[in-house]
């Protein structure tokens, strides 16, 4: 195991360009959402005796190549996404095995590639994984979701049955905003966040998937109380509109979920996602377009959802925890959101109501996935060609 470094809290963080690039303009029919209701129930919250962290030792576990994603397997391995197309199991020692046959081929460039990955919620029993990626067809390219039977025995760990459960339209060309972190709901359904691939206005589009979280069964199909599933024209698997290039996916344990996602010049997004909700891109924003142009910030009575947090400068997050554990218990209920932009790790408390930043821990690269070890420890991955796994305990 490579030796650990210290971060001290406090470090000033480089004012940097944004990781993504601007939105375009697209057609397409507007369908406003409901106000959404709020569950009164509070958030977990960070216990008041808790000693405050300060800062966290990170110990440098292994390298991989533009990871993406990472998720735990029951036996403390770790499933890691590079984004070239390959899907590895790491140890907590940090022992990588080969390359997993079976990974479905992907459109690699840009922001594209091999992005999330997810465990079913029975694993334990039907060892299924979910992964989402850009994949090439007609007119360019596109987010979708395969998921395939993760084996492992003498011939080595592989993907088997693996199938395309959820295909992003339509495909179009670039290599931008794909979005894709998965998340599962308590009752057993799939959440997908899906950008708006540069293109702006098909976020308010609901013939379209661009710019949507959707929401499928386990096998891919629509579940039949989708907000939208009587709305004439609607994708059926749309369950909120109006994202721009959504990156952070988590459901805590009220059921609620949260999501983030960046914005244009400005205006980064920390959202509570609820039924039919429209978040309002590109039709008003906290931030503004590239080189000045305005976008109407939110106001109160404007039809859309605000955001109970955004951020200008931008921190441009990448993947997000709800962390639960003990041993940083001064942040137990706490988001835990990776920074690109900001390098390091922004953290948020929250109510259904409200969200306010309490502190950032510089990492000093960028951060592009954060999840919880089963020990309680925080794991990232830097956002590099050589990227990173650390592994971080409070100093």
């Amino acid at each position: 195991m490579i030796a650990g470094r210290r971060f001290a809290l406090g470090a000033a963080l480089l004012a940097l360009a944004a990781c993504d690039s601007g939105g375009g303009s697209g057609g397409g029919v507007s369908t406003p959402a409901p106000s959404p209701t709020v569950a009164p129930s509070p958030s977990p919250s960070a216990s008041p005796t808790a000693a405050p962290i300060t800062g966290v030792q990170a110990t440098a576990v292994a390298t991989f190549a533009s990871p993406w994603a990472m998720v735990f397997l029951p036996d403390g391995r770790a499933l890691v996404t590079e984004k070239g197309g390959t899907l590895r199991i790491v140890t907590q020692a940090g022992v990588k095995s080969a390359a997993l046959v079976g990974v479905p081929t992907v459109a690699a460039g840009g922001q594209g590639g091999l992005l999330d990955v997810a465990l079913h919620p029975n694993f334990a029993s039907n060892a299924l994984v979910y992964l989402s990626f850009s994949e090439a067809g007609t007119g360019g390219s596109g987010l979708a979701v395969a998921r395939g039977t993760l084996v492992e025995d003498a011939g080595g760990p592989r993907l088997t049955g693996v199938s395309t459960i959820w295909r992003q339209a339509p495909k179009l060309s670039g290599s931008g905003h794909f979005g894709g972190r998965m998340a599962f709901a308590p009752d057993g359904t799939l959440y997908v966040t899906a950008g708006e691939r540069q293109r702006g206005l098909p976020a308010q589009d609901m013939t379209q998937t661009l710019g949507k979280i959707i929401r499928i069964n386990a096998d891919g199909s629509v579940p039949a109380d989708n907000p939208f599933v009587t709305t004439a024209g609607a994708r059926t698997e749309i369950w909120s509109l109006g994202h721009r290039n959504p990156y952070g996916l988590a459901f805590d344990a009220a059921g609620r979920l949260w999501e983030h996602e960046m914005g244009p010049e400005g205006g980064d997004e920390f959202n509570l996602v609820t039924r039919g909700g429209n978040y309002g891109w590109p039709n008003v924003s906290n931030g503004q377009d590239y080189g000045g142009g305005n976008i109407p910030d939110h106001m109160p009575g404007d039809g859309y959802v605000a955001p109970l947090l955004s951020w200008t400068p931008v921190i441009a997050p990448g993947g997000m925890i709800l962390y639960s554990g003990s041993l940083f218990a001064a942040w137990r209920g706490d988001a835990i959101v990776a920074g690109l932009v900001s390098q390091g790790l922004v953290r948020v408390r929250f109510t259904p109501t409200s969200a306010t930043e309490l502190q950032r821990i510089p990492l000093g690269a960028r951060i592009r996935e954060v999840e919880q070890g089963p020990d309680g420890a925080i794991w990232v991955l830097e956002d590099s060609s050589s990227g990173r796994l650390l592994r971080l305990v409070p100093n």
